[in-house]
């Protein structure tokens, strides 16, 4: 399988002089995802975890909801001329009786590591095709020091990060501040993926009561992979996208932005956030 990172030598200039030295770089690799034998996406992410990408995938798009929905999951032999493997090919094998899409008429894209399909024909689907509707389930409330500690405890399990200082991570937390699944990526939205793909294998879908935590913005795409695992809390270091507001607002879902520290902005659901009350005589 591929590496996580690779070594390449750099010219490192700075005021006291100039260097030549092995510097670590995040890999970036190209993945197809194949459903039940045909190609359906094609994504650049960093290796690792590429079955739950995968899985979490196909989460986002509506084709799987449960564990016992996915029959394989395996890598391609013979992806190369040579008949060698590379690992950058898996192929998804739908459990009996699972509807498959038309993929010659559904999503058959390339996709960026930085962004995905986006747009109001996104926004009707999401709603009208989840799974797991965000009322319904027990309340959650989280109080606001609990959410000012998540951005740490998210960095300090960004391991690949500190070294190279190119990924993007994602973490899954409790209502209670419980840190459940952490991964990296290139990639922000695979490292969602990555996330969802997990528990989906070890069948915990819907992800209710749980924070979906990232290090970067919250752009529409993540927003739309949280309302389709039934997360019900999404919180960015970053901005969202307008979007990802209208659809956090649409679909009930509480939309976190900017949260550094005890400061943050509440977009959307803010019934599910318990804010600090001001001292006396403030």
């Amino acid at each position: 399988m591929g590496r996580v990172t690779e070594r390449r030598r750099v010219l490192r200039i700075r005021a006291t002089g100039t260097t030549s030295r092995a510097d670590t770089l995040v890999a970036e690799e190209p993945l197809e995802i194949r459903l039940n034998g045909k190609p359906l996406a094609i994504t650049m992410r960093t290796p690792g975890d590429d079955f739950a990408l995968a899985a979490g995938f196909l989460v986002s798009e509506g084709v799987l909801g449960a564990a016992d929905e996915l029959s394989s999951i395996v890598y391609c032999a013979g992806a190369t001329a040579d008949g060698s493997n590379t690992y950058n090919v898996v192929d998804v094998k739908l459990a009996p009786g699972v509807p498959v899409p038309d993929i010659t008429l559904e999503r058959n894209v390339y996709t960026t590591s930085s962004c995905g399909l986006c747009g109001k024909a996104s926004l009707d689907a999401v709603r009208t095709q989840t799974r797991f509707p965000l009322t319904g389930h027990p309340p959650v409330r989280l109080d606001t020091d609990l959410l000012a500690q998540l951005p740490d405890r998210l960095r300090e399990h960004q391991r690949v990060f500190e070294r190279t200082g190119g990924l993007h991570a994602a973490a899954l937390f409790t209502d209670r501040g419980e840190l459940l699944d952490v991964r990296e990526d290139v990639g922000r939205h695979n490292a969602v993926d990555k996330v969802i793909g997990r528990a989906l294998r070890e069948d915990r879908l819907p992800l209710s009561g749980t924070v979906l935590m990232v290090s970067g913005r919250a752009s529409f795409e993540l927003a739309q992979k949280a309302v389709m695992a039934g997360i019900p809390v999404l919180a960015a270091v970053s901005a969202p996208s307008s979007l990802a507001v209208d659809l956090a607002a649409e679909s009930g879902m509480t939309l976190i932005g900017f949260l550094r520290g005890t400061s943050m902005n509440v977009y959307a659901g803010d019934h599910r956030v318990a804010p600090r009350r001001a001292a006396a005589g403030v």
